[in-house]
């Protein structure tokens, strides 16, 4: 497995793969938006990375999109976990935790104090594998508060 970060020419392979994710999540997408903010992102590695997970052969098998921010609590830049897929054909083969120790190491790189993320309650498979990779839960809850043009 290889673990990269993404160019411009990948747009349009990745793009399915953030679909299924979407649909997975029961989220709206909006392939137009997704395109234009994955364009965006890779040209500006300040906002953050689009990581493509790739099987020998160039097959895709997931991706994962970093986002950079800055927290006094986490003592500096941090970084947050935004999207995160590996289709369902090459899950249960390590590739979720690999992925992870990646992001770690370039978030690391980076010069990044923190790395979160969000899973839903109710999935408590996932938040138990979170929990082996090293993350600690909050009492907290993530909230949104939409900013309209």
């Amino acid at each position: 497995m290889n673990f990269r970060c993404a160019e411009l020419v990948d747009i349009d392979r990745v793009l399915p793969l953030i679909r299924d994710f979407y649909i997975f999540e029961r989220l709206p997408f909006d392939e137009e938006r997704s395109r234009r903010l994955i364009r965006q992102l890779v040209a500006d590695q300040t906002l953050g990375r689009l990581i493509l997970f790739e099987e020998d052969g160039g097959r895709l098998s997931g991706y994962m999109v970093l986002g950079f921010g800055f927290s006094l609590e986490f003592h500096g830049r941090d970084a947050f976990i935004d999207e995160f897929y590996v289709v369902p054909e090459a899950r249960s083969h390590g590739i979720g935790a690999t992925a992870l120790k990646h992001a770690a190491e370039v978030v690391r790189r980076a010069g990044i104090h923190a790395l979160h993320l969000e899973v839903d309650h109710f999935n408590e498979r996932v938040h138990e594998f979170y929990r082996r990779m090293g993350f600690k839960d909050h009492d907290r809850h993530l909230m949104t508060l939409w900013m309209q043009p």
